[in-house]
């Protein structure tokens, strides 16, 4: 069955090409380039992905989470979830950041993805959270994500470790629309593809919302 990101996703790529490139590759290198490690009794990389940790079976890419957990699990229910890590295993690598944030349009090529990003994350996130400020500051405190000094609330998560994303709310009133902005830690650019980043916060908007 071909695992797809979103409908509207600009290119629909079927999951069983990223597990063909996946076999391919080299599970020492994948570790040394991601910082994850390889688990040879396991034959999986040891993930931790918001907040959880997880086995990422190689050569066949087969999640189940480290401890057994009753929580949501994106990265065991979400297709793309899925293709959001193995594209990382595959191509992405482990960067550091130096404590500075970005907005998506100073992201390489985030200006070409910028209306996607708006209207699947930031309004998603205003319009599904900014008059229910409460439900916000619950889904983030179940995620792990730490409050950050930023709009009528705001939180900090991180996708991987050392891979932080800041969520700031601003709520609605009879004059104004709830507003939001979503920033990234600036190791991201370096990482990451500007229109996975897309699919990176419509990932953590729906954990959200299954929480």
């Amino acid at each position: 069955m071909d695992i797809m990101y979103e409908k509207d996703n600009k290119e629909r790529v079927p999951f069983e090409h990223y597990q063909a490139e996946y076999e391919k590759a080299d599970p020492q290198e994948i570790s040394v380039r991601t910082g994850f490690p390889y688990v040879e009794e396991e034959k999986a990389f040891r993930v931790k992905f918001l907040g959880v940790e997880y086995f990422a079976g190689f050569p066949e890419f087969i999640v189940r989470p480290v401890k057994e957990s009753d929580e949501y699990l994106p990265l065991v229910s979400m297709n793309a979830a899925k293709i959001l890590v193995i594209r990382f295993l595959i191509e992405g690598c482990m960067a550091t950041g130096t404590g500075k944030f970005l907005t998506y349009r100073e992201v390489p090529w985030g200006e070409t993805y910028y209306r996607q990003f708006n209207g699947r994350c930031m309004m998603r996130l205003a319009y599904s959270y900014g008059n229910r400020l409460d439900a916000f500051r619950a889904a983030m405190e179940k995620l792990g994500a730490k409050p950050i000094a930023a709009g009528d609330a705001g939180y900090e998560v991180e996708l991987f470790d050392g891979f932080p994303i800041r969520f700031q709310l601003w709520s609605g009133d009879e004059e104004f629309p709830p507003s939001s902005q979503i920033l990234f830690g600036d190791n991201f650019a370096a990482a990451f593809h500007a229109e996975d980043l897309v699919v990176a916060c419509d990932v953590i908007i729906g954990t959200m919302k299954q929480l």
